[in-house]
């Protein structure tokens, strides 16, 4: 009997794939996501929904475009209301840049954002370029909106079977490029 329920401890329902070497494509035109190990893509999940209003340039808080460009999973909250959600080291460096010099954050904020991504730590959040952008998944949410049309606030939306697909691949640290 205590072998029994030594072994159910040591069977896991899913093993993870995560490894240094993996790294997410996220392609914002052809709407699909690719996982790759270096060069080669080993899942592609299709169907991803964006921001409302599209990637790009992210302005402000609120805007609900999709921030192009390269971060890493700086955080992971397992039980998301969408799941799962996988947050992104937004805003970059490059992005606090671009926000200083046009007026929209003003040196201590850019200075704290710097100093997070050098430290290898997860930007502030709460700034006026936005933040809590990630990939995640449903939820309870409409599988029927979600493959009709953008709808998110400027995350990466996967329905919830690939949301736990892409968890078995991805850890804390992963690259994420959004293009």
């Amino acid at each position: 009997m205590l072998r029994v329920l030594l072994l159910s401890f040591l069977v896991l329902p899913s093993v993870s794939l995560a490894d240094s070497d993996v790294w997410l494509l996220v392609d914002t035109q052809k709407m699909n996501m690719e996982v790759k190990k270096g060069e080669k893509t080993v899942v592609v999940l299709e169907n991803i929904a964006i921001g409302r209003n599209g990637a790009g340039e992210k302005n402000h808080r609120g805007d609900d475009i999709t921030p192009l460009g390269s971060y890493r999973i700086g955080w992971i909250n397992e039980k998301s209301a969408f799941r799962k959600f996988f947050g992104l080291t937004y805003p970059s460096v490059e992005h606090a840049d671009v926000a200083l010099r046009k007026g929209k954050i003003d040196l201590d904020t850019y200075e704290s954002i710097a100093r997070a991504h050098l430290s290898g730590d997860v930007p502030p959040q709460n700034t006026g370029l936005g933040g809590q952008i990630g990939i995640h998944g449903l939820g309870s949410g409409s599988l029927s909106i979600h493959r009709s049309m953008n709808w998110t606030h400027g995350c990466i939306a996967l329905t919830n079977d690939q949301i736990d697909q892409l968890s078995r691949w991805i850890e804390k640290g992963t690259l994420v490029t959004v293009k």
